[in-house]
């Protein structure tokens, strides 16, 4: 988390508990993209992709990007970390 901080990287992970554990103590992060639930490499490809098509151009500090299947569909949800 240290070396995540320190250089303001925008985290990946599918890990989703562990790594909103830590983001809850950051008062300042540059983002974290959660990809829900574990799947296929392929898969988590398809979702990153439409991670970055969700972000576009917009802003990512202290904000949680969620993303996963429902059905045939990807979902993105976004919300602040630490809360505002």
């Amino acid at each position: 988390m240290d070396t995540i901080l320190e250089h303001d990287y925008t985290f990946v992970t599918n890990n989703r508990a562990d790594f909103l554990a830590l983001y809850r103590h950051a008062p300042v992060h540059a983002g974290l993209i959660i990809i829900v639930p574990n799947v296929t490499p392929l898969r988590q490809r398809e979702l990153f992709q439409a991670a970055l098509k969700h972000i576009g151009h917009g802003e990512t500090v202290n904000a949680i990007l969620e993303i996963e299947y429902f059905g045939n569909q990807i979902e993105c949800r976004e919300y602040p970390l630490p809360a505002e």
